[in-house]
């Protein structure tokens, strides 16, 4: 198991990202690489026909992903939830030298023209990202940031300890270190050195976890998000009509929602209610022992208490 060693500073700087480039890459190494295959099923049905039809030459990007990952590919995201065109742009304005040089690290030989074929790898992965990511973009997005405001909860009631040891299997938190269990088996210790770590959910990550830790990119973690399976099923969050009947469909309906924590504005662009109505909806609930807020930033969580677990859980029986 590799250890990483956090400082004071180390625990500040650990943030959580989602980044729409690596499930880019990542599908396209569940596509290549026949990896998590039981789990994106419906997603692979629908992709590779449409992948045959437009005769999308995945070779360029193939070749730098599989088997290993080069860092300059995915690196750590600079903000929260970057747009794939800011991260393919970063791309291709990385140094020369540290493409080449993560081309080494892989054994792979240098580029002759390394701009002209890191376009060729950007040209692709934004053609790849239409046809098989994009379409189902939405459904991607929404279960990592319910991974990341899960995380987030957690972090602020919890702290440190709280986050990493619901994190994954993979992981062990103890005496400020943070134990890794690799697919390579890797053994050692890692010293952040003040740069903190960048935790990022992944949907297409299943069944393991990942790490980045070689200058100069900030440290990132890359764990399976919450929720993966859900991505593909196409049931809506209706909720009981027994509950509907007591409390009326709108608060059923936001407490249907909040399996996950949420904030006002999430769970109104989710009802189709306006965020003022929103708003009074969840204060009745609050009011009634239904909900509990949480600030965390300049952001309130909404999340379900254990009275209102309880009473969804006898209402579904009815």
């Amino acid at each position: 198991m590799l250890e990483l060693e956090f400082t004071t500073e180390d625990l500040a700087l650990t943030r959580l990202a989602i980044s729409p480039l690596w499930e880019a890459i990542a599908s396209l190494r569940v596509l290549t690489l026949q990896e998590g295959h039981a789990l994106h099923g419906p997603w692979l049905a629908a992709v590779r026909p449409r992948l045959a039809r437009a005769r999308l030459d995945l070779r360029p990007v193939t070749e730098v992903i599989t088997p290993r990952v080069a860092a300059f590919v995915a690196p750590a995201p600079v903000t929260a939830a970057p747009d794939i065109r800011l991260e393919l742009a970063a791309m291709r304005t990385h140094p020369v030298e540290g493409i080449q040089a993560d081309l080494e690290v892989l054994g792979l030989p240098r580029y002759a023209d390394p701009v002209a074929a890191i376009e060729q790898v950007v040209t692709t992965i934004e053609a790849y990202w239409e046809l098989a990511v994009a379409p189902y973009w939405p459904r991607i997005r929404a279960v990592l940031e319910a991974d990341v405001r899960h995380r987030a909860f957690l972090l602020s009631t919890g702290g440190s300890r709280q986050l990493f040891s619901d994190l994954d299997p993979n992981l062990r938190w103890e005496d400020g270190r943070l134990g890794v269990r690799l697919r390579n088996n890797l053994s050692g210790t890692v010293e952040l050195d003040g740069r903190g770590l960048v935790l990022a959910p992944s949907a297409f990550a299943w069944p393991r976890v990942s790490l980045l830790t070689a200058p100069p990119w900030q440290p990132l973690l890359r764990y399976p998000a919450r929720g993966t399976a859900t991505i593909w099923e196409s049931r809506p969050a209706v909720p009981s009509h027994a509950l509907a009947r007591v409390i009326g469909r709108p608060k059923a309906r936001l407490l249907t929602l909040l399996h996950e924590p949420a904030t006002t504005t999430q769970l109104a662009a989710l009802t189709g209610l306006t965020v003022g109505g929103a708003s009074q909806h969840l204060t009745a609930l609050r009011d009634a022992g239904l909900v509990r807020p949480t600030r965390i930033g300049r952001s309130i969580l909404y999340a379900r208490t254990e009275t209102a677990e309880a009473l969804m859980a006898e209402a579904s029986e009815h």
